[in-house]
């Protein structure tokens, strides 16, 4: 990281067209000299932290700081979940599940059961982990049916995406909520309100829409059709190794949030020994074991067999992961180099309807730099005192909150990393990614915005 006495001398408008530049620039090596991601990443990285005057010495560790942050969070999540996905799929359990939601939805109402269930993942769950749980069923339900996975994909991810922006316990609402002094019941209650017809237009038709319009096969990330066994596992084996993982990160969720309250001693050996089995990482290792086992071992598969498919695993993802970590690598960089502090000094009075302001300052902090919590953080923290000196009631502070959240998600594009990890997890390249998944992306913070402000106006 740069130095601590180290202070950047270019103002907003530079930065900003330093950045602009830096986009172009790789959306140009990647789409028009076919230039691989990854390269291009660390490329366009390193050019923009010597364009923006981050001190010579602290380059590489700037960029290997945003690698690895990104890694951090991702490389286990993404790793473990294809394993655990990889036993679902070659076991035949995502084509049990597949036959399940067909048989009791319908085959047209299929891609509605995908975001429904996800709707009820992503309450506890994170937006990845969530992801990388259903994938081996969205994909099964995909090759049961035919047609492009994004038909399936889109209404998924994007019920992920709106449980994660607008509803606590996730950290962005939680921590904007804190700020701005809303009551989480109240947050969680219009979030709801906010989120559920959001998907429906924005994910759930417009992946319709876009299925048609994109017709896409699903990935071979998990394995294929022709490795399914004759044995498959019942639907309660199956449903009870994806809900695992997801029950365990309950868990860890719920005792973070009985001990924000006061309810339980965050400092107690069985507290912080629960919370831990219940982070992602150990929650995806311990169901990847009894996957194993009981989708493995106990059907019959020898340990050589296993191993083989775990490994098997491993080699489609190392792309997604390598990609989405050079993406945190550009963010980090674009975050680094100081324009996220210009913007705030740019931005912070230009005297609009502070739910109005809120939701543009989010937007622009979220294309300039690419994470949507530093978007949604930074904007709640600038807004603050504007809303501490107003006479806001508890339903205004909470569509406050949705507004700022809205704002964060908005035109996820190539500083964002998990604008890598959706367009590989789904196979598309560049240009199609920015169709679908920015797009969505910017219906959800366009209607979640405009809900957020029609409960504003009649509160």
């Amino acid at each position: 990281m740069p130095p601590e006495d180290w202070e950047q001398t270019l103002g907003a408008g530079p930065l900003l067209g330093i950045a602009a530049a830096a986009i172009v620039l790789l959306l140009f090596l990647i789409i028009r000299l076919r230039l691989h991601a990854f390269l291009a990443l660390i490329l366009v990285s390193v050019l923009t932290a010597f364009a923006t005057g981050v001190p010579a010495g602290s380059v590489v560790d700037v960029i290997t700081s945003g690698f690895g942050t990104t890694l951090g969070s991702v490389a286990l999540l993404v790793g473990l979940g294809a394993m655990l996905g990889r036993m679902v799929e070659t076991s035949g359990g995502a084509a049990v599940m597949a036959e399940t939601l067909v048989g009791r939805f319908g085959e047209r109402r299929a891609p509605f059961a995908l975001g429904v269930a996800s709707l009820i993942f992503g309450f506890p769950i994170f937006f990845d982990a969530g992801l990388v749980v259903m994938l081996p069923i969205v994909f099964a339900v995909a090759r049961r049916l035919g047609g492009s996975v994004l038909t399936y994909g889109l209404p998924t991810a994007g019920a992920f995406s709106v449980m994660h922006v607008f509803v606590p316990p996730h950290p962005g609402p939680v921590a904007a909520s804190e700020l701005l002094g809303a009551d989480p019941g109240m947050v969680i209650l219009l979030g709801l309100v906010v989120a559920l017809p959001t998907w429906f237009v924005s994910s759930y038709l417009y992946g319709q829409w876009a299925g048609r319009r994109w017709r896409l096969p699903v990935p071979d990330l998990l394995g294929t059709q022709e490795e399914q066994p004759d044995n498959p596992p019942s639907l309660g084996t199956v449903l009870g190794v994806l809900l695992l993982p997801l029950a365990l990160i309950f868990l860890n969720t719920g005792l973070d949030t009985l001990r924000s309250a006061g309810v339980v001693d965050g400092d107690a050996a069985w507290v912080q020994v629960a919370r831990a089995v219940g982070s992602t990482p150990v929650a995806l290792l311990i169901a990847v074991l009894v996957a194993a086992y009981v989708m493995g071992a106990r059907r019959g598969r020898d340990k050589a067999t296993i191993e083989r498919l775990l490994e098997s695993a491993l080699g489609p993802v190392c792309s997604v992961i390598l990609i989405t970590g050079a993406g945190g690598m550009f963010g980090a960089v674009l975050r680094a180099s100081g324009i996220g502090g210009a913007l705030e000094e740019a931005l912070g009075d230009i005297g609009l309807p502070v739910i109005v302001a809120g939701f543009l300052i989010s937007t622009i902090l979220r294309i300039a730099q690419g994470s949507a919590t530093v978007a949604l953080i930074t904007t709640a923290g600038l807004i603050q005192p504007a809303v501490a000196a107003g006479d806001f009631s508890g339903v205004q502070l909470a569509t406050i909150v949705l507004a700022v959240a809205a704002g964060s998600v908005m035109a996820s594009h190539v500083n964002d990393s998990g604008f890598w990890l959706v367009g590989r997890f789904f196979g598309m390249d560049v240009p199609t990614t920015l169709r679908t998944w920015t797009v969505m992306e910017t219906i959800i913070g366009t209607m979640g915005f405009a809900l957020a402000f029609l409960l504003f106006s009649i509160a």
